[in-house]
């Protein structure tokens, strides 16, 4: 079954807290009530969300022109292909 988008942050963030301080879900969501400074003891997800999102606009820009000019290319066969890739390696 292919990942909805929630569940691809969810084990995005899952594994960045992982890598960054070896916490569990669990562990991380029975913590205290008050806020720590962003600095020193806040959660990756605190820590993404208040960064912003890491977009390109000029990309973004780029894509959409190439759109709407009708010059952007699909491969609707690699697409095909790379989605049974990431269902067929979630589910092994």
């Amino acid at each position: 079954m292919i990942k909805s988008v929630g569940q691809s942050i969810s084990a995005a963030i899952e594994a960045t807290r992982l890598r960054e301080g070896g916490k569990t879900r669990a562990s991380s969501t029975t913590g205290s009530a008050t806020a720590a400074p962003a600095s020193t003891s806040a959660s990756p997800a605190a820590r993404m969300a208040a960064e912003g999102a890491p977009v390109d606009m000029d990309r973004i820009a780029a894509i959409k022109a190439a759109i709407a000019s009708g010059n952007y290319p699909v491969d609707a066969a690699a697409i095909a292909d790379r989605m049974v890739a990431l269902d067929l390696s979630a589910a092994g």
